[in-house]
């Protein structure tokens, strides 16, 4: 076949195979992680999850707060905290469906406090959007007696290792900076062979495979100001801001026959061979408030905004994505913190709900992401914590084709705080 048919063909499949197809398997994870970046997270930190991704206005002394940098501070003792994430996925088109799943280690992060409750330092590893998916389907070719079954596979994924500061500038007001190195990979493929009319393959399969790399830096401010109520409670205010802007990588492409196309050696169209080039992520901006009555409970409201019809691929396209925003609102109680006889008594329990309008644009249509999440902190021991959290949502709908997720989502993870050995040969 030549290289321009072959090019055609499966630029066209491509385009469509989400929306125009008749879904024979799928594996591992999102649909929609194939669009853009792949599917974005959002929602924080376990304890954040649990609370509908509440982080940008509200913190606790006992779990790393990576949503807001400026909320480190509360972290008077040294914090380390690490998830694992599971999610199970029931896709349907509305003639079809298919349950997958998948998961894997989510963050690490830790938080040491220089001066407690004046300055703090924190680095750690997080996930800013996961590539995941896998799909098998046929269509029938135009103007022909062929079938066309078409593999379509993706892997990888943006995340970002930061160092991150917090500190009190005068009473009841911090500041928070975090610098993060933002890297990834991604690779794509789709293999297409032709079938006859009985469906047997015919002539030589065609892959198109490309590799993306990305490496460059981020920056993210934070601001937490808590206005005193009374003498056990108060209001706190939160905001962040994110700059991402340009990320530099390189990109590999190429079309071949089946099996072949990774390799650079191979016959076939080489359509970039490590070219440099960047893909632009837009800024992200976030607010949020929050009554907390302390050391009992929490409750507040807060909303985050990625304008993606500023997002341009490698070769400077947009992909069909628009505004995104997410508001969630959440709260947590603990019945009583210092309580001796029961652990139950001191389990922090959390719950929330949060609406997000994903990027993806279908055609005019919005894809729309609404999930109920709870959870709790379990004390294992004086200080440290056992965190879960687990989010029930749907995501999309089956009207015009499209396909609709109704999802579990569990991560599991722990705090394990210290505030005498490491303070002592750290800092003293």
């Amino acid at each position: 076949m030549l290289i321009k048919t072959r090019l055609h063909l499966l630029g066209v499949l491509f385009a469509f195979f989400i929306f125009h197809h008749q879904v024979l398997g799928q594996s591992n994870s999102s649909t929609y992680s194939s669009i853009g970046i792949g599917e974005i997270n959002n929602s924080g930190l376990t304890t954040n999850q649990a609370m509908g991704g509440m982080g940008i206005s509200y913190g606790t002394a006992w779990s790393v707060n990576h949503v807001n940098p400026a909320l480190s501070v509360k972290n008077n003792v040294f914090n380390f905290q690490a998830a694992f994430n599971y999610k199970r996925i029931n896709a349907n088109t509305g003639n079809q469906s298919a349950d997958i799943d998948g998961g894997g280690l989510s963050y690490v992060a830790m938080s040491f406090p220089v001066q407690p409750r004046k300055w703090t330092i924190g680095l750690g590893l997080n996930q800013i959007s996961k590539v995941d998916y896998a799909h098998l389907y046929e269509n029938p070719v135009v103007n022909s007696d062929y079938n066309a079954l078409s593999r379509i596979e993706g892997d990888g994924g943006i995340s970002e290792v930061y160092l991150s500061t917090g500190f009190e500038l005068f009473d009841n007001f911090n500041l928070g900076f975090q610098g993060s190195y933002v890297f990834g990979s991604t690779v794509r493929s789709q293999e297409l062979t032709l079938l006859d009319e009985d469906g047997v393959p015919t002539g030589i399969g065609s892959e198109y495979y490309e590799r993306l790399n990305l490496g460059d830096v981020s920056f993210k401010g934070g601001v937490h100001y808590a206005l005193p109520l009374s003498k056990s409670s108060r209001l706190n205010f939160g905001g962040i801001y994110q700059s991402f802007g340009d990320i530099s990588g390189s990109k590999f492409a190429k079309v071949a026959n089946s099996g072949d196309a990774d390799d650079p050696d191979s016959e076939g169209q080489l359509l970039y061979n490590d070219n440099s080039g960047q893909i632009y992520l837009p800024n992200k901006l976030g607010y949020g408030i929050t009554y907390e009555k302390i050391n009992k409970f929490a409750i507040g409201l807060e909303a985050q905004h990625q304008d993606f019809t500023k997002f341009k691929s490698f070769e400077g396209e947009n992909d069909d994505l628009g505004q995104s925003f997410k508001i969630g609102l959440g709260g947590e109680f603990t019945p009583d913190i210092y309580s001796i006889e029961s652990v139950f008594q001191r389990i922090t329990y959390r719950a929330g709900v949060e609406f997000e309008q994903t990027p993806y644009l279908i055609g005019e249509n919005k894809i729309n992401d609404i999930g109920i999440n709870f959870g709790a902190s379990v004390p294992v021991n004086s200080l440290s914590l056992l965190n879960l959290a687990v989010k029930v949502g749907r995501r999309g709908n089956t009207e015009e084709g499209h396909i609709r997720e109704n999802y579990l989502k569990v991560s599991m993870g722990f705090s394990i705080n210290d505030n005498s050995w490491f303070y002592q040969k750290v800092f003293e």
